[in-house]
């Protein structure tokens, strides 16, 4: 008697490309998979309550992957259907700053070599928000050179603990991905093989040509992030959806 137990492993290969550096990618911390195949039926009526015949009509088979690595090169590949570069947009959260006592009133951030926008700042002590403006003339007012990565904020504030948030490039490490808005029709295609194992009997499936139409990125207080890539499959260039092996 062959079973099957957990949540098994998944792997997604980019097919309508070719080249290096597209796969395979494997899903991560897989938490759950699932694979529906459904069919409509046609019934067949005469003149009593029941069908005479019934015929399968169209056929469809769709999938829903849960996992929780974060895997940067499996989304560009798998949904997005676009070439990462090497680098990560990065964000600085509260970084501990304080004005100082005597002009310049001026705060260079830690990243301010690679700064990239301002998502604003905060008093330590008491949380209240900051306002951007062009010339900080007041207390609670900062102005920010894009360029450089230096605040700059009112004589009012002189000594005032802050906290400040940016977002900021690396560029020698991680993955970043560009989002176009690309030509309608645009479709990644990828295989996809599945496969869980117990006691020593595997159940083994691959699908030769699946698209992926939904990702999500679900948080919550107090648990992880799993992802949720749901993904549809049809036949190949040959007429072939895929395979599934079992031992008995």
């Amino acid at each position: 008697m062959q079973l099957s137990f957990g949540s098994g492993a998944v792997w997604g290969e980019r097919t309508d490309v070719t080249g290096s550096g597209i796969g395979p990618r494997q899903f991560g911390v897989l938490q759950d998979i699932q694979i529906d195949f459904d069919w409509t039926d046609k019934p067949l009526y005469g003149q009593l309550q029941f069908p005479v015949a019934i015929a399968r009509g169209q056929g469809k088979i769709s999938g829903k992957a849960k996992f929780a690595q974060i895997l940067g090169l499996l989304y560009s590949d798998i949904f997005f259907g676009l070439t990462p570069a090497t680098g990560q947009f990065a964000i600085s959260q509260l970084e501990a700053a304080s004005i100082p006592a005597v002009t310049p009133y001026t705060v260079t951030v830690a990243n301010a070599t690679n700064y990239n926008d301002d998502l604003g700042v905060v008093y330590a002590a008491s949380g209240k928000r900051f306002n951007r403006v062009s010339t900080p003339s007041a207390a609670g007012q900062y102005s920010v050179n894009f360029a450089t990565g230096i605040y700059t904020f009112s004589s009012a504030d002189a000594s005032a603990a802050v906290l400040i948030s940016y977002t900021y490039n690396l560029t020698t490490s991680g993955s970043r991905l560009t989002i176009t808005n690309q030509v309608m029709g645009t479709t990644p295609t990828f295989k996809a093989t599945f496969y869980t194992n117990y006691a020593g009997s595997g159940t083994a499936l691959r699908l030769n040509a699946c698209m992926a139409n939904k990702l999500s990125l679900p948080t919550k207080v107090d648990d992880w992030l799993i992802h949720e890539l749901d993904f549809s499959a049809f036949a190949d260039a040959s007429g072939t959806i895929g395979y599934l092996s079992t031992v008995e």
